[in-house]
């Protein structure tokens, strides 16, 4: 599924073909992907100017006057620019036309979204997908102090709590693995165990994992692209999907096991 990074280039790479854009039509294959696809949504768009874009966890947003268009990308989705009349395929569910191009979505899965929330609709922060997230980790307010304080009464694995996305969102699986190797913490150790000092790694070493991977474009997951390139933070792995393999540290086997369904990759020796 992509994460924060690929979610974050997504948007770096159609931002400069959107922004500014007079859209020209919307074009739905299907009735709706995850969800139902919004009513009239080619009327409430064709015309209009999309003022900016942006990212609230792995929501990729197009800010207009008056509302956001929510994108998801699901397990499998991704977005292209591509030429206003290229040909679609089976997978190919929304257009957003603007002039001589195009956005396109693709969801194999169908496990993504394209929803509308309206200005008369109150704050988008309020919608009913965000309001529960967590803060970004490019956040000043995202510090060591938070995620200790928010932190004392949960006894679950930190994997876990970074995973929930309450207290801090976007981390997912990929990440929160790669972070935790660099902060030299267990995977399965509980939240409430882990103090202020160590959160402080944490907190920085989730920044700069995140950032790396944005720089390298993301992580290639299946057929994530944008705009047909794929990412390559997945040749730097510390620890993901690097079972039995030596730790790039300590030589030491990486070792694998399940939690909530997902699989955890740890160095033994580096995260004891």
């Amino acid at each position: 599924m992509p994460e924060l990074p690929e979610v974050e280039v997504t948007r770096r790479g159609v931002a400069p073909h959107l922004e500014g854009q007079i859209v020209t039509g919307v074009t739905l294959r299907h009735t709706g992907l995850r969800w139902p696809f919004p009513e009239r949504l080619h009327e409430r768009l064709s015309g209009r100017t999309i003022r900016s874009t942006g990212r609230r966890g792995k929501y990729l947003l197009l800010h207009f006057d008056h509302g956001t268009l929510i994108v998801h990308l699901g397990m499998s989705g991704h977005l292209r620019v591509l030429p206003t009349h290229a040909a679609a395929g089976k997978h190919d569910h929304f257009d957003l036309a603007l002039g001589d191009r195009l956005l396109r979505m693709t969801d194999p899965r169908r496990f993504g979204a394209v929803l509308w929330h309206a200005e008369g609709d109150g704050p988008l922060e309020q919608h009913v997908l965000l309001r529960g997230l967590g803060i970004e980790p490019f956040d000043e307010a995202f510090n060591a102090t938070l995620l200790y304080r928010e932190t004392r009464k949960r006894s679950a694995p930190i994997k876990q709590v970074l995973l929930a996305g309450d207290i801090v969102v976007g981390v997912g699986n990929i990440y929160a693995s790669e972070s935790l190797f660099r902060a030299r913490i267990n995977p399965r150790t509980p939240a409430n165990r882990i103090g202020l000092t160590r959160y402080a790694r944490l907190v920085e070493e989730i920044r700069a994992t995140l950032a790396a991977a944005i720089e390298q474009g993301g992580s290639t997951l299946r057929d994530f692209t944008v705009n047909g390139q794929s990412g390559y933070f997945q040749q730097s792995y510390f620890v993901y999907d690097r079972h039995e393999q030596p730790c790039r540290i300590c030589g030491t086997p990486i070792r694998q096991f399940r939690q909530g369904q997902r699989s955890t990759f740890y160095c033994p020796n580096c995260q004891k």
